[in-house]
């Protein structure tokens, strides 16, 4: 794709993004400084990435006929999947049909919508190391998989879900029902199908961020961003910040997974393959065909932010994964359960040092729902992540 038409014209570049949250708002933003005609698509009114997008439609992404029908309809030139809840088997279809290019792939869209595919396809088509893990399809199953061998601490997550939901450590036969329910009640889609992992008692885990760009040849070439280190609470991400300091040794190893899994995978565009240190030994975790959300910082400390690199991969323009200067991101919650909230404290929270915040515009606001992040650059990742979480702290979410 070398030819940018007008948006809104009968030349336009049209691109639709599947998922419109927050990190879709960015990306959405980042194709429009290119002059492309932006679709934002979500199952609820007013997403964040709605706000801004040339043309906005809501539906039930996970219905094929919806899908399709939307599709059809507005003929975009690539279609961008941000969430993990959609009918990915109707996207292989009319992509196959020559209807549509997904991104990364459609495959690759099936393939990491659930933790299931990803996992196999890791571990036993690639051989990569993971954790021990089993599938499981009741309470029952996930007793006997941890008595046969995962044993206890374990971690089970839903097969689908984001950003952790669902997710959570088991430290012993009394919290076997519980993580069951939590899963359930925290999966995209309620499949009664969980993944129980074995825990990897490691030193620290990375976002390694991973563009598969094409190069002046015209071949794809992949490219990596400073690995980004991070904090998990029941499997939501905190605070993240880059770059994060490894030993040579595993940093190349956490570069030769990541690239094992993206070229599978194929397609172009970025990748925020999950991983876990210890020592010089690293382990697949996970990997989304899409920004990260611990890839946030990246909005302040590289130049090219993460959802602009995915703009640029996806249209087959040049890249720059390069760092600018360190950084860290802290996580702003709602706080409380209400509808049109208002933000206390943005003032202050700037007055400290080379701060910035994203307040997200999610029109419906849930104690643990993340409404915004603040953003820090410094000389160095601890007065970054000092900075972060003290602007963090400064904003107030409240009912209005």
């Amino acid at each position: 794709m070398t030819t940018f038409g007008t948006p809104l014209s009968p030349h336009a570049t049209k691109v639709m993004l599947l998922g419109s949250g927050e990190l879709g708002k960015e990306v959405l933003i980042a194709l429009q400084r290119l002059g492309v005609e932006t679709i934002a698509v979500d199952r609820y009114e007013n997403a964040p990435g709605q706000q801004v997008a040339h043309h906005r439609r809501t539906i039930t992404m996970s219905d094929p006929a919806q899908l399709k029908a939307l599709i059809e309809a507005e003929r975009p030139h690539l279609v961008v999947p941000e969430i993990e809840a959609i009918a990915t088997p109707m996207l292989e279809e009319l992509e196959a049909a020559g209807t549509v290019r997904v991104i990364p792939t459609a495959r690759a869209a099936r393939l990491t919508m659930d933790r299931e595919g990803i996992r196999v396809l890791a571990a036993e088509t690639l051989g990569l190391p993971t954790s021990p893990y089993q599938f499981c399809n009741s309470l029952h199953e996930l007793q006997a998989a941890i008595d046969a061998g995962i044993g206890y601490p374990c971690i089970v997550k839903p097969v689908m879900s984001s950003s952790g939901k669902g997710q959570s450590k088991i430290d012993g036969p009394d919290d076997v029902k519980k993580a069951w329910d939590y899963a359930m009640a925290g999966g995209r889609v309620s499949h009664g199908r969980v993944i129980v992992e074995g825990f990897i008692d490691f030193d620290y885990e990375i976002t390694q961020l991973t563009v598969r760009a094409v190069g002046a040849d015209g071949q794809i070439e992949t490219h990596f961003c400073d690995p980004i280190g991070h904090v998990q609470v029941s499997g939501d991400y905190v605070e993240s910040w880059q770059p994060h300091p490894m030993h040579p040794a595993a940093l190349e190893k956490s570069r030769q997974i990541a690239k094992a899994v993206t070229d599978n995978l194929g397609g172009q565009g970025l990748f925020g393959v999950e991983l876990f240190v210890k020592g010089q030994d690293v382990w697949f975790s996970e990997v989304s065909p899409r920004p990260h959300d611990t890839g946030l910082v990246t909005l302040c400390t590289q130049n090219q932010s993460e959802f602009e690199l995915h703009a640029r991969a996806i249209l087959g323009l040049p890249v720059d994964t390069s760092l600018r200067n360190p950084g860290a991101s802290a996580v702003i919650y709602g706080g409380v359960d209400a509808v049109g909230i208002v933000f206390d404290g943005v003032e202050e929270a700037l007055r400290v040092p080379d701060t910035d915040l994203r307040l997200f515009g999610k029109p419906e606001s849930f104690t643990k729902r993340r409404m915004g992040v603040a953003l820090a650059r410094a000389a160095d990742v601890h007065t970054a992540r000092d900075n972060a979480k003290l602007a963090a702290s400064k904003v107030k979410p409240r009912k209005a």
